[in-house]
């Protein structure tokens, strides 16, 4: 049985298992996903995350949800595809294009940070999607015994963002599960629920599509942004506080294009068999997993 080696990545604590696939493809990509990203019986990730050779771009960028779903862009996991690209000089360009299910993203060092370029907000309605027409800004949306004030964006993926403080409710928790597969999203939702501490600092809950509860959201981060100031709440160029660090987005007026800098980071690498575990039929095998300093058993 052969084996594949692995990266584990974060960028402020949205982790991810990295595979470079530019060379072979990986077999059951839903089913590995899920195995994998499980924080018992895999390695432990919101998502996994694909580098692939691309004819329209540099690198291409696939990624999936810890259920196994196929998802358009992830701003925390496109900053850790640079870093590794750059690491290891795969490519020696100061802008680096990459191919995502939501279009062309383009980045570039900032620093010990990265840059991305995550395009113009979706908003319209329909496009997002939603099952309203138009703009959804501000809109009440009943949730059980609640209502919430929406703002639709889609970064590529679809963003329902909430301003308001919790009162000493966990609305990521109790309400986040709700929101994402309300019937108003027909492709389910990433929810954001946001305190704004300043114009231009935010204190920002995340509920992603796929994955729940994450530290971190960077399309979800860029998607705050724009719902502030179509709320007329937060300024162009925010510090966004989420649990798991700090990014900063900012929507440029001109050419209505996002921008979110941040962090990307490896955490660990390790080898696992080529063949998806399954603990349906078996206890997980043990595996090697080495790090920069030492081998350990897991």
């Amino acid at each position: 049985m052969g084996t594949l080696d692995f990266l584990k990545m974060q960028g402020t604590g949205n982790d991810f298992v990295f595979f470079d696939a530019r060379e072979h493809k990986l077999p059951h990509l839903s089913k590995l996903a899920g195995e994998l990203c499980d924080r018992r019986f895999g390695v432990g990730a919101d998502q996994m995350l694909l580098l692939e050779r691309s004819s329209k771009a540099d690198f291409r960028m696939r990624i999936f949800n810890a259920d196994g779903s196929e998802v358009e862009q992830c701003g925390n996991g496109i900053r850790c595809l640079a870093r590794y690209v750059w690491t290891r000089g795969l490519s020696k360009k100061k802008v680096l294009s990459v191919e995502t299910g939501a279009g062309i993203a383009r980045l570039q060092r900032a620093g010990s940070l990265v840059e991305v370029e995550m395009g113009e907000p979706v908003l319209d309605g329909e496009r997002i999607p939603t099952r309203a027409r138009g703009r959804v800004v501000n809109r009440p949306l009943k949730v059980e015994d609640r209502e919430f004030r929406v703002t639709c964006v889609s970064m590529g993926n679809p963003h329902c963002v909430i301003f308001g403080k919790s009162n000493g409710v966990d609305l990521v928790e109790q309400y986040g599960p709700l929101l994402e597969r309300h019937p108003f999203f027909p492709k389910r939702t990433n929810v954001e629920f946001v305190d704004v501490k300043r114009p231009n600092r935010l204190q920002v809950g995340v509920w992603e599509r796929g994955a729940g509860r994450t530290l971190s959201c960077g399309t979800g981060a860029c998607a705050t942004v724009v719902a502030g100031v179509l709320n007329g709440k937060t300024s162009r160029d925010c510090e966004i506080v989420l649990p798991g660090g700090t990014l900063r987005v900012r929507w440029d007026a001109r050419s209505n294009r996002v921008y979110m800098t941040g962090p990307a980071e490896e955490v660990f690498a390790g080898r696992i068999p080529l063949s998806p575990l399954s603990r349906a039929s078996c206890p997980p095998k043990r595996s090697r997993v080495r790090s920069a300093s030492r081998r350990i058993e897991v």
